[in-house]
């Protein structure tokens, strides 16, 4: 075939080549159904557009307080029907999805309740949110108690979160995606399952889901099936490796309130905050991101398959559904992890000329590998990944802007095992 004369232009054999492309020619019942959500909600979004009347004149910016930005508005109307939530607070000025995650529990927890997570510790980054080490302005300093529940076999301990719900319970806490860990990413239905069992117990109690690394991967999203608020960042799904920074929050009217109180200030909230001239780089990259989803969900499946056919472990294995964009991949070594990231960062758009080394980074507690040459810094919707530095030393592989990149990258770090 005449691609082969261009991956040989990256020094790929033949023989890889013929591997990889054999393994994809059985994946295409599997391409043609993530390509049928993806039409899915390519239409959603399109109605979203639509139906709030999105122009030209939306991408304009304001400045000063953003007391008209008008373009910030509609975005946080889009959204807000996107996720069929009541309300939406869509902001430049958060920073993450660790940030979004902090105004939601901050702005909703006061002194002397409890927040309860259980799918057991969160994310690394969220440890100081916690307080795991007393840190100045975490929820620990401000009297907030965070408790969690592991799971039981990679599900959700019914038995013992019953146990652990209690009078101080004010927020149960479920973060979708893996993070640092071997367990499985939740699907919409799983989180439909346990968010009806929570409610049977205690009905008031607010659900709160992190939605990072899950939009779009499925038809539905969790304030569907009853979650009050969710959070995430733009610069992974929802915006689609164009949006340049920012975060997002949907849910309940008077809890997205109580978030913009935190994010601005009480009284003021949601009222102020301009939009420093990204609103057409937020709106162009939802619109993308559709098909953007569906081409990580398709890298990230053919590198699975390839991986588990060349006997490693992978979570999730080729078999699994995929619930979102990340996939951890097991090499038991450093050497190999590290010379992984090296593979991925040499097919990179930009600073490909790098070499990733392990490092120590804000917010986590082992040194840290990331392969990232993205357009978007940080951007984790593009092709990168992150391992830290301890056993069994696995690498997050995520995100992807093109399918083709992605295959690329998979034939690049296994030229050494085939």
């Amino acid at each position: 075939m005449y691609t082969d004369n261009i991956y040989k232009q990256f020094n790929i054999s033949d023989k890889t080549i013929n591997y990889v492309e054999k393994i994809e020619s059985e994946l295409k019942k599997y391409f043609s159904e993530v390509e049928k959500k993806a039409e899915y909600n390519q239409l959603k979004i399109l109605n979203a557009f639509i139906k709030n009347k999105l122009s030209d004149f939306h991408f304009e910016t304001s400045t000063g307080y953003g007391y008209t930005d008008k373009g910030r508005d509609v975005i946080e109307k889009i959204y807000a029907d996107l996720f069929k939530s009541e309300d939406a607070l869509v902001r430049q000025q958060i920073v993450s999805g660790t940030h979004a995650i902090y105004i939601v529990l901050s702005a909703l927890a006061k002194y002397g309740d409890e927040i309860l997570s259980i799918n057991g510790l969160p994310y690394d980054t969220l440890n100081p949110i916690i307080g795991m080490k007393n840190e100045l302005g975490s929820l620990k300093e401000n009297g907030i108690n965070f408790k969690f529940v592991n799971l039981k076999n990679d599900e959700f301990d019914l038995d013992s979160i019953k146990n652990e719900i209690s009078n101080k319970t004010k927020i149960i806490m479920i973060q979708r995606s893996r993070g640092y860990a071997k367990r499985k990413s939740f699907s919409i239905n799983d989180l439909e399952k346990v968010i009806d069992y929570i409610r049977k117990i205690k009905n008031d109690v607010i659900i709160f889901v992190d939605n990072c690394y899950g939009e779009l991967v499925d038809i539905r999203e969790p304030i569907e099936v009853d979650a009050n608020i969710i959070a995430g960042s733009l610069i992974k799904n929802i915006g689609g490796g164009i949006a340049r920074t920012g975060g997002y929050i949907v849910g309940k009217k008077e809890l997205i309130e109580r978030c913009a109180y935190r994010l601005t200030a009480p009284g003021i909230g949601k009222e102020v905050g301009i939009s420093f001239g990204q609103n057409l780089n937020v709106l162009q990259g939802l619109y993308f991101a559709p098909n953007v989803v569906s081409n990580v969900l398709k890298g990230i499946k053919l590198f699975a398959k390839v991986y588990n056919s060349l006997g490693f472990k992978t979570y999730p294995n080729s078999n699994d559904e995929l619930n979102d964009i990340v996939l951890a991949i097991e090499f038991g070594d450093s050497k190999k992890l590290k010379n992984f990231c090296k593979c991925i960062q040499s097919v990179s758009c930009v600073d490909s000329y790098f070499e990733p080394e392990f490092m120590d980074m804000p917010g986590y507690e082992d040194k840290i590998i990331m392969a990232a040459g993205n357009f978007i810094s940080g951007s984790s919707i593009e092709l990168s990944c992150d391992a830290p530095l301890r056993e069994p030393y696995i690498a997050y592989l995520q995100g992807g802007l093109s399918f083709y990149q992605i295959k690329l990258a998979l034939m690049k770090s296994i030229e050494e095992f085939i």
